[in-house]
């Protein structure tokens, strides 16, 4: 099964851009999946094509219009997720990207300018509003490319080696912990001795701790929910002994 894209933009020159070459690039030459641009500005009725207009109550910027957005979104098929790519969304996680790359495909919507008018959101509730980070960027192509990117690599057969998808930051809930390669020692750092030692239970419990104590170092956010979890399952588990 094919894992099918679309986005719509206004500026369907970005697509696939990067995701046109290296693995996700393959992918698309063996129709791993695919990727289908739709224009928003088609949708405009007026000769300028028109897809703006200013805030109601006033204010900086334009607001893309909601008979455009909504005529865009209605030329879509169902059957598929809508994310509405806007700073106003929820960020999204790599377990709603896995939830996505093991379905259908998906429908992206990218903002511009000032955002949606509201009322898109009110007509059409399917519509997931995400964020990748608590950044603004121009706009959601940019944010539309890299939701694309991490759902492609997960599709079957992308990437090389069947854990390599599995043993990742944010798939168990910790970032990952930190990898070493050749040359043993470089610049007077050496790679550390237990990942030296062939002990596949001592590297296990290594890379797990590092997990933990980086996560918590580095993402109190992501080690408050991963404690919180990890003490409700202790909990269960106590009280089935």
């Amino acid at each position: 099964m094919t894992f099918a894209a679309t986005i719509l933009t206004l500026y369907p020159e970005m697509f696939p851009g990067p995701l046109g070459i290296s693995l996700a690039g393959r992918a698309l030459e063996r129709g791993d999946w695919s990727c289908e641009t739709v224009q928003i500005r088609d949708f405009a009725k007026d000769k300028h094509r028109t897809v703006d207009d200013t805030p109601a109550g006033g204010g900086a910027g334009m607001v893309l219009k909601p008979d455009v957005i909504g005529a865009a979104l209605a030329s879509l098929g169902t059957g598929r997720p809508i994310l509405a790519m806007t700073p106003r969304g929820k960020p999204i996680t790599q377990a709603r990207i896995r939830e996505i790359a093991q379905g259908p495909g998906v429908a992206i919507l990218c903002g511009r300018f000032e955002g949606f008018d509201e009322r898109i959101f009110e007509a059409y509730p399917q519509i997931e509003q995400v964020s990748l980070a608590d950044i603004v960027l121009s706009g959601g192509e940019t944010a539309a490319l890299a939701i694309l990117d991490a759902c492609i690599r997960l599709l079957p057969g992308v990437m090389g080696a069947p854990d390599s998808g599995v043993e990742e930051s944010y798939e168990n809930g910790l970032i990952e912990y930190p990898q070493y390669t050749r040359p043993q020692e470089w610049e007077g750092r050496t790679i550390p001795e237990v990942l030296r030692s062939g002990d596949h239970a001592k590297i296990a419990a290594w890379r797990k701790a590092r997990s933990e104590e980086d996560t918590r170092l580095r993402r109190p956010d992501l080690w408050e929910r991963y404690s919180d979890v990890r003490d409700r399952s202790a909990s269960g588990a106590r009280r089935k002994d």
